[in-house]
C-alpha cells in the first residue's frame, strides 16, 4: 500500500470516530470476555499503558478492582477521550489525545520510570493501514516496554460473523481502487446516529505471529474470545525478544 492510500484511509477512521464518537462509545459499556482473561493476571501494581483507550473503560474497570499503578490511556478520539476522563476517585488515570500512527514521534511523552510493564492494543491495530505503519507502531511499543514486560492486543476478526460480513462495503465508498489496498483490507459501514463508513484490517494468526517476529517479539499465548461464539476477537500476548538476542 502506498502512502497515500494508507494517508486516505486513516483520515477516513478519524472522521468516523469523531462523528460517530459518541455513539460509538454507547456500544462500548462492558469489558470484553478477552479483555477480563487479561484482568485476570494482574496483581494490581503495573504500569500500563493503553493505546486505543477509547471511553476508558478498561482504566474503569483497573479501578474497580483497585489498581495501584500508574495508568496512561491514549487515543486521538476527543469525542471518546472526553467521557474517559469521567473516572472513579482515588485511581490515577491519566489519558492523552494523540494518533497512534505517530506514535513513534511522540514516543517521548510517553515514558513512564523503568519503561511500562504492560502495553495493551484492544482492537486497535486493525485500524492501521499498511504494514510498513503497523511496524513502526510495534518496533514502538517494543522500545516502551521493560524487557520483561508483556504486549497485548486483540484484534476483530468480523469475517467470523455473518452479520458483520453483510456490512462489508465496496472500496468505491471511500474513494479508492480496490488494488491500492492489501490483502484483508476492508470498508465495513456503521448504521447506529448515521450512516458511517471504516476502514479495518482482518489478521490471521500467522500474520500478527510474523509481525511480533519483525518487531523484536515472540508471541507467548493466542487465544479467541468475544461474540456470542466466542470468535470474534483475536487475542495475543507478546514478549520481548532480549536486546542482545536481536
Amino acid at each position: 500500500m502506498d502512502s497515500v492510500t494508507a494517508a486516505r484511509l486513516i483520515e477516513l477512521n478519524k472522521d468516523f470516530y469523531t462523528r460517530f464518537g459518541d455513539s460509538f462509545s454507547a456500544t462500548r459499556h462492558r469489558i470484553q470476555p478477552g479483555v477480563r482473561r487479561v484482568l485476570q493476571m494482574l496483581k494490581g501494581d503495573e504500569s500500563i499503558l493503553d493505546l486505543g483507550c477509547g471511553n476508558g473503560e478498561l482504566a474503569r474497570e483497573l479501578a474497580k478492582r483497585g489498581h495501584r499503578g500508574p495508568y496512561l490511556g491514549v487515543d486521538f478520539s476527543l469525542p471518546l477521550l472526553r467521557e474517559a476522563e469521567s473516572q472513579p476517585e482515588g485511581f490515577s488515570a491519566r489519558f492523552m489525545q494523540a494518533d497512534l500512527t505517530e506514535l513513534t514521534v511522540i514516543s517521548d511523552q510517553l515514558s513512564v520510570t523503568d519503561h511500562w510493564s504492560l502495553i495493551t492494543a484492544f482492537a486497535v491495530l486493525h485500524h492501521i493501514p499498511s504494514n510498513e505503519l503497523r511496524l513502526s507502531i510495534l518496533k514502538t511499543v517494543r522500545q516502551l516496554l521493560k524487557d520483561n514486560g508483556l504486549f497485548i492486543l486483540s484484534n476483530w476478526q468480523f469475517l467470523n460473523s455473518e452479520k458483520l460480513k453483510a456490512r462489508i462495503q465496496p472500496w468505491e465508498a471511500a474513494a479508492i481502487s480496490q488494488p491500492d489496498v492489501d490483502a484483508g483490507d476492508y470498508l465495513l459501514d456503521w448504521r447506529d446516529g448515521g450512516v458511517g463508513i471504516r476502514y479495518v484490517h482482518h489478521f490471521s494468526g500467522v500474520e500478527l505471529s510474523e509481525l511480533a517476529t519483525a518487531s523484536g517479539f515472540h508471541v507467548s499465548e493466542t487465544y479467541y474470545s468475544d461474540g456470542e461464539a466466542g470468535n470474534l476477537g483475536l487475542y495475543q500476548a507478546w514478549k520481548p525478544v532480549s536486546h542482545k538476542n536481536m
